[in-house]
């Protein structure tokens, strides 16, 4: 049973899948939570009420991680209402869209490292300050198992920006240790949430998940597990680690 009474998490990308679960399960454990959203405020509400109903005070924050100004108004808009974060769950992310390397235009491949990586650094540097304040902090990126294999068909740009979180994950870890900060990352593999709804055919997943020496995909509540344990003090002397999570499909 984890415990996170009295702590504040902040889940980006937290409208559905793996963020909600995350979200959701931090609430069933004691933590105040911040639930975010960007362009779907429908389901990022849904995610706050899911929370409210565990009995966590939570709040909803809207905005693009992508943009630095707007990361700072939301990361003070928490400030004045909790005045600390003492866990932060890089989960936004997306692949934008499956296209070959040659298919790629400038302006897509910006975006995937804007949404996929970019925004990781912002909201880390906008967190920072509480954290060094409260001299205590844990940092969790959501990377993929694609950072290691390069992904399915059409996905190299967004494996390579997962990449770039697993690396950034490791080196940060080195940077804030000083700081009693850890940071860790967790790379899913196939996970039953909108992201593949939306990005994979059904014979597409079909076919993956067959591949998947457990015979499934995963599920979201399966990634918020790591999640808690990694933000835990179970998970004290952890900092610079990447939990994968895939059923098997990529063994060290």
């Amino acid at each position: 049973m984890f415990t996170f009474n009295d702590k504040v998490v902040w889940v980006t990308g937290s409208s559905t899948g793996i963020g909600r679960a995350i979200a959701i399960n931090f609430a069933e454990n004691g933590a105040k939570v911040v639930v975010h959203g960007n362009s779907n405020k429908e389901d990022a509400e849904k995610t706050l009420e899911a929370v409210k109903e565990k009995g966590a005070e939570a709040i909803l924050v809207m905005g693009d991680v992508t943009d630095r100004q707007q990361v700072s108004q939301m990361t003070e808009t928490i400030k004045e209402k909790f005045n600390k974060i003492d866990i932060l769950v890089n989960n936004a992310g997306t692949m934008v869209k499956r296209a070959k390397i040659e298919e790629i235009d400038a302006e897509t491949l910006q975006r995937i490292i804007d949404v996929n990586f970019s925004s990781v650094v912002y909201v880390t540097q906008a967190v920072l300050p509480l954290m060094r304040t409260q001299e205590k902090g844990s940092i969790i990126n959501m990377t993929s198992i694609a950072a290691r294999n390069g992904g399915g068909g059409g996905a190299v740009a967004y494996a390579s920006a997962k990449a770039a979180v697993s690396t950034l994950t490791r080196g940060l870890a080195k940077e804030l240790a000083g700081d009693n900060i850890r940071v860790n990352g967790i790379a899913p593999g196939i996970i039953t949430t909108p992201f593949h709804e939306r990005y994979s055919t059904p014979e597409l997943r079909l076919n993956m998940a067959g591949q998947v020496p457990m015979g499934r995909e995963g599920t979201p509540d399966e990634i918020a597990g790591a999640a808690l344990y990694l933000a835990s003090d179970f998970a004290g002397y952890i900092t610079g680690e990447i939990i994968e999570i895939n059923g098997g499909l990529l063994m060290d």
